[in-house]
């Protein structure tokens, strides 16, 4: 199970749930376009986690080492994002 916590909420990924739809779920206002790694609109900072986070793919759209594609990433255990920076 993962857990997913930011300064307005803690909440649990459902099973095969991507972190964006787990923001999106959970009344995160964060900014997406194609879902698939491409356009990086969704690009957020992460703050901590206790796991690596990776890809099931190279996503076409560049991150910086702080930074994660909520869309397509694959995260465990424990992340924490700060919403102030996941606010369109």
């Amino acid at each position: 199970m993962t857990w997913v916590m930011t300064s307005k909420k803690q909440f649990y990924l459902h099973d095969d749930e991507s972190l964006l739809d787990g923001l999106l779920r959970t009344g995160h206002d964060i900014n997406y376009q194609c879902k698939e790694g491409y356009c990086g609109s969704c690009r957020i900072k992460r703050v901590a986690s206790s796991h690596v986070i990776d890809y099931p793919f190279e996503p076409l759209a560049m991150i910086e080492e702080d930074e994660l594609l909520p869309c397509c990433c694959r995260v465990r255990g424990v992340i924490y994002v700060n919403h102030e920076l996941i606010t369109k």
